[in-house]
């Protein structure tokens, strides 16, 4: 796919750092990633390792620390004025908690209108209301609604409220920051396929970020696995997940849940030792050499280059040309099979 498409946002070297009292907090360190025209990219990782943080500054939310993020050839964070409204329009987000994200006291036609009236999209009130109706039609909901506030709904509605909004601006790309996190497995796979009818109806990429793998897993075309602030391994949904190639995303992976009980037992779980570091105080080297069972006097000493594996791309020693040649004296020969 992304061979027959033309990026649509480029992050490159992005880095996010925030004053904390016990030093500076590098919430996103040196990430680079493309996403394409009707893509969507998934992100993954633990609790904390910088995927929210990562989105936002890429939406212009935060400000970012270094690094560039372009927008259709644009870079955001210099974007000001008539520019910087332009891009609002273009590039949406839909947050995480449906019961936080919503105005109480505003109804919902109101919400949903808020993003037309302030770029000034409809030319009549009759206009308006039509076009409120045909948003809450195309999440699932119906006219009726309009007239009631958020807190008479449940949180799958809600969410379906805040996907309206978002897309009211016809929007070229959506960061879904854990879209579906709060909500009942049924509602969630509900709120996954509107997503998917929406980006084949309308063409719009998304940036998906989430912890429930399958979920990420069954929408996106590429996933990308972040660890402490760093871009560990991006590359083909499928290949991740049939073979992931760093040592974190083969322990993130093998911890998924698997609902059939023979296949779950039979499966070997890869158990991580030791605690996350402190992104204040992140480890020299490699992020993971703390953690990782197959780390190496160097992992420690220096910071891996990111290396291409097949379409993927890795940032590991274990796949730099010198351990590839060499790897048939170690001890990895099942963590690198296929990567010749």
């Amino acid at each position: 796919m992304t061979g027959e498409q033309s990026p649509l946002l480029q992050v490159s070297h992005l880095c996010k750092y925030f004053s904390a009292s016990g030093g500076t907090v590098k919430a996103v360190d040196d990430v680079s990633f493309t996403i394409y025209r009707g893509e969507t990219l998934g992100m993954v990782g633990e609790s904390g390792c910088g995927k929210t943080t990562c989105g936002r500054t890429a939406m212009g939310l935060y400000d970012k620390t270094s690094g560039e993020v372009l927008f259709d050839g644009i870079d955001v964070h210099t974007l000001r004025g008539a520019k910087k409204k332009e891009f609002s329009r273009r590039a949406q987000i839909i947050f995480q908690d449906p019961y936080a994200s919503l105005d109480p006291r505003m109804t919902v036609a109101d919400i949903i209108a808020e993003g037309l009236d302030i770029h000034g999209l409809c030319r009549s009130k009759a206009e308006r209301a039509a076009r409120v109706y045909e948003l809450l039609e195309m999440v699932g909901l119906n006219r009726e609604h309009a007239n009631r506030f958020a807190h008479e709904f449940s949180g799958g509605q809600r969410q379906r409220i805040g996907i309206a909004r978002t897309l009211a601006l016809e929007p070229d790309f959506i960061v879904c920051d854990e879209p579906i996190s709060a909500l009942d497995v049924s509602i969630q796979a509900q709120v996954i396929n509107l997503l998917e009818d929406i980006q084949k109806k309308e063409g719009i990429s998304y940036l998906f970020i989430a912890h429930d793998l399958g979920m990420v897993k069954h929408i996106s075309h590429r996933i990308g696995v972040m660890y402490l602030g760093h871009m560990v391994e991006i590359g083909e949904s499928n290949d991740v997940y049939r073979r992931p190639l760093h040592p974190y995303s083969k322990a993130l992976l093998s911890a998924e849940p698997i609902p059939d009980p023979k296949t779950a037992r039979s499966r070997k779980r890869i158990l991580l030792e030791g605690e996350i570091p402190s992104p204040i105080h992140p480890p020299k080297g490699c992020p993971f050499h703390t953690r990782c069972p197959y780390a190496m006097e160097e992992c420690s000493q220096a910071r891996p280059a990111t290396y291409d594996i097949e379409g993927r791309k890795v940032a590991c020693f274990l796949y730099s040309p010198r351990y590839l040649r060499q790897r048939e004296g170690l001890a990895i020969e099942p963590l690198l099979a296929g990567a010749k």
